[in-house]
């Protein structure tokens, strides 16, 4: 089994900035992607961004050039650094778990974060 547990969500004005936190444990693979999904009520949870074991990225349209995340494999850990964020920004956000070569999402998820941004 593998644990994620998010932090670092919360409440910004437009235009802020936060940084979320995903720290994977449990039976981790020597290899894994890890990324980044959000929901919003009635509404289907979305792809955000991913980090592949070996560093490359991927990021939805609406978040290139704002949003940017990183992994630090000593800590087990994923970020997304989240940049000049809009009112549409505004959902709960979930790590996401898989092996390489699958296709997203993966099989584990974290229990998410809110983000709320204001206008």
């Amino acid at each position: 089994q593998v644990q994620l547990v998010e932090s670092g969500g919360g409440l910004v004005q437009a235009g802020g900035s936060l940084r979320l936190s995903c720290a994977a444990s449990g039976r981790l693979s020597s290899n894994y992607d890890m990324g980044w999904y959000r929901q919003t009520p009635g509404k289907e949870r979305e792809f955000v961004a991913g980090v592949s074991w070996s560093g490359g990225s991927t990021y939805a349209d609406s978040v290139k050039g704002r949003f940017t995340i990183s992994r630090d494999d000593a800590k087990n850990t994923v970020y997304l650094q989240m940049n000049s964020l809009k009112t549409e920004d505004t959902a709960a956000y979930y790590c996401n778990y898989k092996y390489p070569m699958r296709s997203w999402p993966g099989a584990y998820w974290g229990q998410g974060t809110q983000v709320t941004v204001s206008s």
